[in-house]
């Protein structure tokens, strides 16, 4: 079979393949500019902590009406805002900081997302919420996420300006009254609506890795924060389909394969990325007698 046939013929050959790509496509488009964000903002743990503060909620939606978009989704929706509230305030009126908040609260979703599932539900249905089904997106989830996709593109095109500000300096908003509260209140909602709509696709476990790994690698490719925007987007963009490509040939889970993808653009940009990585260290220190 040609090269062509090989990147190609599965994704014209099956609709299956094609929903998974286009659900892939969405997600990597709302979700890898809001892990630049959480690069930038020294939060890329929080989204990990955030991704698994959504399951109880979907274990919730899941107990009451099954493996319903509707009910998961809106059920993770109320436990990953609440847990971003409630880990907020601890840190604002208490002596744990935010990190140790957020984490403390995301073991403690984990166990009780886990043991709902276990109660009424079977292994598989457990599997189906930690890794998701993203070669068996329907029409309602695509365009949930695309949906989410839309929504995270068009609020950060509105709230770009401060919501930069408030990355860099975040005392610097409350100071002047811009609002500062209220812009990281609209950005940790967006980052639990982008994790909720790929826990359809990628699982509680994986969806995270979609979000943070391109952006952490786009570090090394670009210096401002639009360019590692479109470079952590076009990483996603290639890790889903290379990840789908050798789910559908080798007969491996989708979910891991396109994370895994997704881990060796990033080793790879540690070690050839133009910026920051060990070649261009490497670079600069060869090049470091000559100039003087």
């Amino acid at each position: 079979m040609s090269l062509a046939g090989l990147l190609l013929d599965p994704f014209l050959d099956y609709g299956f393949m094609r929903r998974a790509l286009a659900g892939c496509v969405a997600l990597s488009l709302g979700s890898a500019p809001i892990g630049v964000l959480l690069v930038l903002r020294r939060m890329s743990l929080i989204g990990d902590a955030m991704a698994h503060a959504i399951l109880p909620g979907a274990a919730v939606g899941f107990l009451v009406a099954g493996l319903s978009l509707f009910a998961m989704t809106l059920g993770g929706l109320i436990t990953g805002i609440a847990v971003a509230l409630l880990s907020g305030l601890v840190s604002r009126f208490t002596l744990i900081r935010e990190d140790a908040s957020f984490a403390a609260f995301y073991l403690v979703s984990l166990g009780v997302g886990v043991l709902l599932v276990s109660i009424r539900g079977s292994n598989v249905d457990l599997l189906h919420v930690l890794f998701g089904t993203v070669l068996a997106l329907d029409d309602p989830a695509l365009i949930l996420i695309g949906g989410i996709s839309t929504a995270t593109l068009v609020s950060l095109a509105v709230i770009y300006r401060p919501l930069i500000v408030e990355c860099l300096d975040p005392g610097f908003l409350r100071v002047v009254g811009g609002g500062g509260l209220v812009i990281h209140a609209v950005f940790l909602t967006l980052v639990v609506l982008n994790l909720v709509g790929g826990f359809h696709a990628l699982g509680t476990l994986m969806v995270v890795g979609l979000m943070m790994l391109p952006a952490a690698a786009a570090r090394f490719w670009a210096e401002t924060v639009i360019g590692q925007m479109l470079v952590a987007v076009v990483i996603a963009l290639l890790s889903s389909m290379a990840g789908l490509l050798l789910s559908y040939h080798y007969s491996l889970p989708a979910s891991p394969s396109i994370i895994l993808i997704a881990g060796g653009f990033y080793l790879g940009s540690i070690l050839l990325g133009r910026y920051g990585s060990l070649a261009a260290s490497a670079w600069r220190l060869a090049r470091a007698p000559r100039l003087a």
